[in-house]
Parts: C-alpha cells; structure tokens; sequence
C-alpha cells in the first residue's frame, strides 16, 4: 500500500508514506521508485531508522533504534554502520569512534558504564586490538591489546605518580600427561608480570625541609 507522490511514469517519486506486506512503515522520500533521500523507516519488531537512504538502502547519516533499546548515531554505507558513529549500548555502555562493514574498526572509545573505565584505541573487526589505553578512575594501562586481551609489554601509570612497567604473558593450560589435545584448551587469561617501578617524584615547597627517608 502507498500512499504518496509519483511521477510521470508512475513510480514513486517524492514524498510518501508506505505500508509493507511484512507490517513494517516507510515514510519519506522516494527517487524511480527507491527509498531514496531522507525517512522513517519502522520495523514491526519496534526497531525504527530515521536518516538517508539511496536505492533502498540506509546510506549517509541516520540513527538506528534498536529493540534491546541500544542506538547507533553516525554514518552508513550501503544498509552498514561504515564511517564515523556513535554506538549506546543496552546496559548504557558507549563506543565512539570509526566503522568498517558493520563492525567497529579503526580507531574509537568506548565507556564501560558500570565502572566508569574507558578504552581508547585501536579495533580490528570488532574487537579491541592494537595500540591503545584502558582507563580506570584511579590508574590507566598503557599497551597492546589483540583479541580484547592486553598483550605484550605496557605499562600502569598509577595517579599516585608512579609507573608499573612490565609484560603481558599468555599463559599455557597445564595438560596432564599422555592427555591428548582433543578439547580446544580453555582460554585463559594473560598474566602480568611486573619488571619494574619508577619512582615517585615528590613534590616539596620552597623553604620546607623534605621528609626524613
């Protein structure tokens, strides 16, 4: 059902709204009888997009209400989060930050809502990998990251004023002998392994004597 403008050869063409067999509602722009320009678009399931689109598909900006309540505000590429944009997730976890095919890629921030800790860095299809920081509220790791996990040497700056620097070590499940590899071995989490502190640097003001040691 079809309720708009059309042109001359009967296409839709310009303003109109649209009802879909499947129960879903556009209401927007049209261009030879695409979704093409700005609209609305409202699944059945209670998703709904509201940004640009050419020949059917969302492409420019636009901002997607997901059912689980999350949202995603930024840019699209051919029906796909790819540019620049802004993700709230449904426990209120934020990434902002760069997009490639649908998944975060590049460069972005995101905010754990519950903690308050942040990462900023490097993404590979989705996953925290490459250079980056992980900030809490009183200390922050400075590394690389593959797979979510820190790995290889970084190093903790603690607001205190000192550093922690050392490496991450993956560290092997141990097998019992004879066992054979059949059950893909448990991942288990890097481990730390401190090499060094640098000391604190204490700040004192003119004229007082500095603390005995």
């Amino acid at each position: 059902e079809y309720d708009g403008e059309r042109n001359s050869e009967g296409e839709r063409h310009g303003r109109g709204k649209a009802y879909l067999p499947n129960g879903d509602t556009y209401d927007g722009e049209y261009e030879h009888g695409f979704r093409s320009g700005q609209g609305t678009y409202r699944f059945k399931n209670g998703a709904c997009y509201t940004g640009g689109y050419l020949q059917n598909k969302k492409h420019g900006q636009g901002i997607f209400f997901y059912p689980d309540g999350s949202k995603y505000e930024g840019d699209w590429v051919d029906d796909q989060r790819h540019g620049y944009g802004r993700y709230t997730y449904a426990n209120g976890d934020t990434y902002t930050g760069e997009w490639f095919n649908h998944n975060r890629h590049g460069q972005g921030t995101y905010i754990y809502k519950d903690t308050g800790s942040k990462y900023v860095g490097g993404w590979v299809n989705g996953n925290q990998e490459g250079e980056a920081e992980l900030i809490h509220l009183n200390h922050r790791f400075k590394g690389k990251f593959l797979d979510g996990n820190p790995v290889g040497h970084g190093k903790y700056i603690f607001d205190i004023g000192c550093e922690q620097h050392g490496e991450y070590i993956q560290s092997e499940q141990d097998k019992g002998e004879g066992e054979e590899e059949e059950e893909p071995s448990l991942l288990v989490a890097p481990k730390w392994k401190a090499s060094e502190i640098t000391k604190l640097t204490l700040w004192t003001p003119h004229g007082e004597n500095p603390p005995a040691p």
